[in-house]
């Protein structure tokens, strides 16, 4: 897999406000083309249940050094950025972590454990789970390769086959106009139902409603729920995005979820299904990890 180079250019020049952050999410990108990641994919849980993504109930072994270092890296990237919060995340770089269950957290975008070390280490807890997040994401594109075969092909949830993150957004694709989410975590795709809320399932076309910003192009739009509140982007397109380009393209429409946040509505927090998981890390003596490398 090569790197969006072309999406990535085209943000730097359009918002060059966000160059640091761009950098971060690049380093994690980059990382996912690394073929380490690939041993640490598990099989997938025989007894889960139907409607549980294929990480669900899975035991993962990974490099805890491996992890480690990538997060020393990203957060190196996003703390050479003179923001205050950003800023906050160099003393993590001297704190003591449990790299399995921070690992384990990302997976799950469980908030808690991250906000414990931000704490314990005086950083913003909102910059450090922004980071936290990519950490797994090269593990995550593993996954998706490895279990691409395996996806249930009749899989019509709201959130991802693969990790349960809800969709960045829905490609409505071709001539045929055939719909499919798109994971921003592991770059996944899924069929996506016509008239139906993808976080809580609602199908009555009263709750329903079709927003199209008056600045936006032709081939985007919003679909939102009066139910939940939920809201979710869609994109007119030919075909579909590559796996590493689905969180650029999710950055780069980010005034649509302006608009969609002022008129009232907003993307649910976490991840849309509860993962069951166990990490450990392979080369582990210990349950606490120094960070010092």
């Amino acid at each position: 897999m090569t790197l969006p180079a072309t999406a990535l250019d085209n943000l730097r020049r359009g918002r060059p406000e966000w160059r640091p952050w761009l950098a971060v999410v690049e380093e994690a990108l980059r990382e996912t083309t690394a073929s380490k990641w690939e041993s640490a994919v598990p099989d997938p849980c025989a007894t889960r249940a139907a409607t549980d993504p294929l990480l669900a109930g899975t035991t993962i072994t990974v490099q805890g050094r491996s992890i480690r270092r990538l997060l020393h890296r990203v957060i190196r990237l996003a703390s050479s950025n003179d923001t205050p919060k950003m800023a906050s995340l160099r003393p993590v770089t001297r704190a003591d972590v449990d790299i399995p269950a921070l690992f384990a957290a990302s997976l799950r975008q469980d908030d808690g454990p991250v906000a414990g070390l931000a704490r314990s280490a005086g950083a913003d807890a909102e910059a450090l789970q922004a980071v936290v997040s990519l950490v797994s994401m090269p593990f995550l594109h593993a996954c998706r390769r490895r279990w691409t075969s395996v996806v249930p092909p009749g899989w019509v949830e709201g959130y991802c086959p693969v990790c349960g993150s809800w969709p960045a957004f829905v490609e409505d694709r071709g001539i045929e106009r055939s719909r499919f989410f798109r994971c921003g975590r592991c770059g996944g795709e899924w069929y996506a139902r016509l008239l139906q809320c993808p976080f809580c399932a609602v199908s009555d076309h009263d709750e329903l409603v079709s927003l199209v910003p008056e600045s936006g192009a032709g081939h985007a739009a919003l679909e939102a729920c009066r139910r939940c509140l939920g809201y979710v982007k869609v994109f007119t397109k030919l075909q579909g995005c590559a796996p590493a380009a689905v969180i650029l393209e999710d950055l780069a429409s980010v005034h649509l979820d302006v608009a969609a946040v002022a008129a009232g509505y907003r993307r649910p927090a976490g991840a849309g299904s509860a993962l069951e998981i166990t990490v450990g890390d392979q080369g582990a003596t210990r349950g606490l990890f120094a960070w010092n490398t």
